[in-house]
């Protein structure tokens, strides 16, 4: 089940909103739609991104997938605990496995669902 209090894109990534900082990860549905994640490429603090465009990669034994940003706004922080450990992703896709925390640009994040409204999304 995917927690209640995050808000989901499409593109199967997850936002938890504090202020104006977002902390995003990809879905249970998406890592086991992936398989056993062996890598994780994501950009630097520093850098810019745009709602609904590539923000990196996760690689896993089946494909390469693109990681895609749910908001626009500047990367703060990034997981360094996944160089070493790109499992987490699909252990903890929810806690531990967060991938980048962004600053977000001011006014509200739209196109995203509600716990619910992925469910019904994901179960079509």
């Amino acid at each position: 089940m995917n927690p209640q209090d995050l808000l989901y894109s499409k593109e199967h990534e997850w936002i938890r909103i504090a202020g104006d900082i977002g902390t995003v990860g990809i879905t249970d549905h998406a890592q086991a739609e992936l398989g056993d994640v062996i890598y994780v490429e994501l950009p630097e603090a520093g850098a810019r991104v745009e709602a609904g465009k590539a923000l990196g990669t996760i690689e896993s034994v089946k494909a390469v997938s693109e990681i895609f940003s749910p908001v626009s706004g500047e990367i703060i922080e990034i997981n360094k605990d996944l160089t070493g450990a790109p499992e987490t992703v699909n252990t903890d896709p929810y806690g531990k496995a967060w991938l980048v925390r962004i600053r977000m640009d001011k006014g509200p994040a739209t196109g995203l669902m509600s716990a619910d409204q992925y469910n019904a999304y994901t179960a079509g």
